[in-house]
């Protein structure tokens, strides 16, 4: 159990001067960052990642015959809710009223030569305080565990691979872009 210090309300929140980790407080306890101040602007993020398989597992995907259904229909599904149910996975994000959540599929070898599976992009819009890398993150996430799940009988050795945020929009940091 930890000992609670006062806090005057103007430094409660402040995060330690020398870290640029701003879920922590200037004693080094985690809190949420108030984003009260800041201004509600369009903010965009896109993250990316693949799963790979067997050219067998990808081919049950592709002709809609895996034993469970629509494999990247119901994976599209998932990652959408998990976009919206982030904040209650990871303790410090803040909820968000998202304005748009896509997730596209295409075949993993379309970006990286040689690769075998499914390469997932989402894209998260909102108008707010603080920006939705977070949700774009847990989209594809789950939207390639899902993958997974629905083709597991078929092909345990399945890994998931390169899962990053590739584009930014918004806020007081700006654009971001991986190229």
């Amino acid at each position: 159990m930890t000992s609670k210090t006062p806090n005057s309300p103007k430094t409660a929140n402040a995060p330690h001067p020398t870290s640029p980790l701003t879920h922590f407080d200037a004693q080094g306890q985690a809190h949420m960052v108030d984003v009260g101040a800041k201004a509600a602007t369009h903010r965009i993020a896109v993250a990316t990642g693949r799963i790979e398989m067997q050219p067998e597992t990808l081919a049950l995907i592709e002709s809609g015959t895996a034993k469970k259904g629509d494999v990247l229909g119901i994976a599209r599904i998932a990652g959408i809710m998990a976009a919206k149910k982030t904040s209650d996975l990871i303790p410090l994000c803040h909820p968000l009223a998202l304005t748009r959540v896509a997730i596209e599929f295409e075949a993993a070898s379309v970006r990286v030569q040689g690769a075998t599976g499914i390469f997932c992009s989402a894209t998260v819009e909102t108008v707010g305080q603080t920006g939705v890398e977070m949700e774009a993150l847990t989209a594809v996430q789950i939207a390639l565990l899902t993958i997974y799940d629905m083709c597991k009988a078929a092909d345990r050795g399945m890994s998931i691979h390169g899962v990053c945020v590739t584009e930014k929009h918004g806020g007081k940091s700006g654009r971001y872009l991986v190229r």
